[in-house]
């Protein structure tokens, strides 16, 4: 039997689409099977198809409904996540850390991820051959190359030593199998792939929703944070890379802070200001069925037939921000009571904090149809970067102080001022775990730090031995996620331990 990584590996490019020059053009591929890469890479317009193919696989851990999404996994292993989708077993099974290999969240992620990769492969190999502008093909290979970044950062961090392929596959390659390397390894290709594409010429600004540069340089300043911290522990000399090129993107003058939370759910806004790099959608054409997942379940308030619940935030979390933080007010972060479907005069009182960041009004209101992105990379998140890179490697000092009180204003509360090193350290990290919640970031940033926030303490305590506010307590196993069943059972990945 073909297990599930050598399947998704030797699926070509063309097989996917995504946007080509704007959110409203879309690409169809109707049968991919007609292409071998042979014939198919000969034109300028095969090379644009096959990088617009390396975008589609982000959109797919998305896909919810009844059954859950994968992208949850992630915050229900936060233990600042609730759920009453009684089906979706694999909600369970992170939240309350009884997760196996077999959990079909983490399937959906690595299959649809090494898919992404092989694109991405696909597309670094045939490319450069093909005849056409080179400024164009240039950029066409940054896109690529960042991609394929993004999806080896994701997975790296989730399942720790994994597969690393950099080829496209067929029955002969040597890596149609492939064994498991070490993190740094991957971390190396990435880092990598992505000064590859920090040097592609892309626009430090695309409103279409391709990569550009300020996407490329924000992902590096993650990644040298990551790799700052836990397990690579690379230390000040990773913080200092990490404060330097969030420091770029932040000299650009290409970005800033919405002026309103609002901003967050309208459609005019994607792409735009504070959303540096999105997963894209389209109202009617690739929905972002995701929005069924934050209305609560079977409340009768949304237009969209599937009320399911699938995921708030506890009511710990919810109120563990400052009494005056405009985050936790009603309908900015968070909702509690929304008007009755069938009469909008009707208040629905909800029962929990269901998620409201990204919530699209129309869609629920009257169109059951939306287009709202997902953000990947926001303007916040590398505020929040440089001024913990900064303060670990300098202290405090005013750009550090800058950085983090913009996001506290916005919030209206009181700028930070007068700090001991740790002391505003942690003060920035409890900006992340407010500002960047619901955004599938949190579990990442506990990881690395190996830290958790306490609900009741309003501190931080150590990865290992944290209880969540509904009683479970992470173990060092849930330092990472199991590796799927049907990868394991090809003979040459190994298990990640305690599962």
């Amino acid at each position: 039997m073909k297990k599930n990584i050598n399947k998704y590996l030797l699926i070509l490019a063309v097989s996917f689409s995504l946007i080509i020059t704007g959110c409203s053009k879309f690409l169809d591929e109707s049968d991919p099977s007609n292409f071998s890469t042979g014939s198919y890479f000969t034109k300028p317009e095969h090379a644009k198809s096959s990088v617009n193919a390396i975008y589609a696989s982000m959109r797919d851990p998305f896909n919810s409904g009844f059954g859950g999404g994968a992208w949850m996994m992630l915050e229900f292993a936060t233990g600042l996540a609730g759920t009453d989708l009684g089906q979706a077993v694999n909600s369970y099974f992170v939240k309350d850390l009884t997760n196996t290999a077999d959990n079909g969240y983490g399937v959906t992620i690595w299959n649809s991820y090494y898919r992404g990769i092989a694109n991405a492969n696909t597309s670094i190999k045939f490319i450069p051959g093909i005849t056409m502008d080179e400024t164009l093909k240039k950029k066409l290979l940054g896109e690529a190359y960042f991609l394929r970044a993004w999806y080896y950062f994701n997975l790296v961090q989730i399942f720790g030593n994994i597969p690393l392929v950099t080829e496209p596959v067929n029955l002969q390659s040597e890596q149609l199998r492939p064994g498991q390397v070490a993190a740094e390894e991957v971390y190396n290709l990435i880092l990598s792939d992505l000064q590859i594409a920090e040097q592609s010429g892309l626009d430090w600004k695309d409103e279409t929703g391709r990569v550009s540069m300020g996407a490329v340089k924000s992902l590096l300043a993650k990644v040298y944070l990551t790799m700052a911290g836990y397990p690579l522990q690379k230390g000040n000399s990773h913080y200092t890379l990490a404060a330097e090129k969030a420091k770029e993107v932040i000299e650009s003058g290409k970005f800033k802070l919405f002026d309103s939370y609002a901003s967050f759910r309208d459609p005019a806004m994607k792409n735009k200001e504070e959303n540096i790099f999105m997963i894209q959608y389209l109202a009617g054409t690739l929905s972002s069925n995701w929005q069924v997942s934050i209305v609560p379940y079977n409340k009768n308030i949304s237009k969209y037939s599937d009320e399911t619940g699938g995921i708030y935030s506890t009511t710990a979390f919810a109120q563990s921000f400052q009494t005056n933080d405009l985050r936790a007010k009603e309908k900015q972060f968070f909702y509690t009571n929304y008007t009755n479907q069938d009469n909008r005069n009707l208040t629905v009182e909800l029962g929990g904090f269901f998620i409201y960041k990204y919530f699209d009004n129309e869609a629920h209101l009257n169109t059951a149809s939306s287009g709202m992105n997902w953000p990947v990379l926001r303007y916040a998140d590398v505020l929040l970067i440089f001024a913990e890179a900064s303060n670990k490697v300098n202290g405090p000092g005013t750009e550090v102080y800058s950085a983090v009180n913009a996001i506290r204003r916005r919030a209206e509360l009181p700028d930070l001022a007068g700090l001991s090193q740790s002391q505003l350290e942690e003060a920035i990290w409890k900006e992340r775990w407010y500002e960047l919640c619901f955004e599938n970031i949190t579990w990442f940033d506990m990881v690395r730090l190996r830290k958790a926030f306490n609900t009741t303490t309003k501190q931080f305590d150590d990865y290992v031995g944290h209880q969540f506010s509904y009683g479970p307590t992470l173990k060092d196993r849930e330092l990472l996620f199991p590796i799927p069943t049907p990868e394991v059972l090809n003979g040459k990945l190994v298990q990640n331990k305690g599962y």
